[in-house]
């Protein structure tokens, strides 16, 4: 299989660039399934049912969230009935919406996704660690699934890599999300398993992770706030991570970063 892994979609800038150019990565790059991180998509914080719409529109084939992923309040009723739309799944139980799903794709493929989220730095929420687990015990790479995409969004490196270790070799590819900035590390792991500690962020690198830089500076110089962070709506860059799995195994044989437009060097697979 083939498979991209965008990372977390800001604002407008992102959200334009990416419908503008999914089409055609799925194209060139033969892609059987993508995923983008959609947390930030509605004016960096959160996301809306018209903003799924058009990015499902474009060919994105499930979003993940993380801790903005209940920002916009109508998200709650729609995340209930939209399988596509996932939040992480050691929210406590009872929160709406789903952590993990199984798709299939227009070749008979079965990829399972599952969306995590890390406690250090961040709010005091379930152990994902037994929450992945629980799902890798459920469904078994090569048999219940062809491809297993674990996205694992936090704001600590050692987190995010340690989940890495731990579901190597049951997972075809482990990357983190939130950083809004693209790792280096991109590599398969020793069982087997594609993984990146970040993907980046599909948003204007001319900002402050995807912010426009007034506010953020005035916080860190001042400490005073000005107001309400906005997204930076220059040109975007596509950051993703794209992994080619093995048929038989599920697990990654081949993995390379993806950056395209904007101001990052660009890197782009081989077709």
């Amino acid at each position: 299989m083939r498979f991209l892994f965008l990372g977390d979609v800001i604002g407008r800038a992102g959200r334009d660039a990416l419908i503008e150019a999914v089409p055609g990565l799925r194209r060139d790059l033969a892609l059987d399934f993508i995923v983008a991180n959609g947390e930030n998509a509605a004016g960096g914080f959160g996301i809306t049912e018209k903003i799924c719409g058009q990015l499902f529109a474009a060919g994105i084939d499930v979003i993940t969230g993380g801790n903005h992923s209940w920002d916009q309040r109508a998200i709650i009723d729609y995340i209930d009935h939209e399988r596509r739309l996932l939040r992480p799944i050691n929210y406590p139980k009872g929160t709406p919406g789903k952590g993990v799903a199984l798709f299939g794709t227009a070749g008979g493929r079965r990829v399972l996704v599952i969306n995590a989220m890390g406690r250090v730095f961040m709010d005091a929420i379930d152990d994902p660690f037994a929450a992945v687990d629980a799902e890798l015990t459920r469904y078994v790479l090569g048999r219940d699934a062809d491809f297993i995409l674990l996205d694992m969004h936090g704001e600590a490196t050692s987190e995010k890599v340690a989940m890495g270790v731990f579901a190597d070799g049951r997972a075809s590819l482990v990357v983190g999300s939130h950083s809004h900035v693209p790792t280096a590390d991109t590599r398969i792991l020793p069982g087997g398993s594609g993984f990146q500690t970040d993907a980046g962020m599909c948003g204007d690198y001319d900002s402050v992770i995807g912010m426009d830089k007034e506010e953020p500076l005035r916080r860190f110089t001042r400490k005073i706030s000005g107001g309400r962070m906005s997204p930076a709506n220059g040109p975007a860059t596509i950051c993703g991570v794209f992994v080619e799995s093995d048929d038989r195994s599920g697990l990654c044989r081949r993995i390379a970063p993806l950056r395209d437009g904007g101001v990052l060097r660009p890197t782009m697979p081989e077709g």
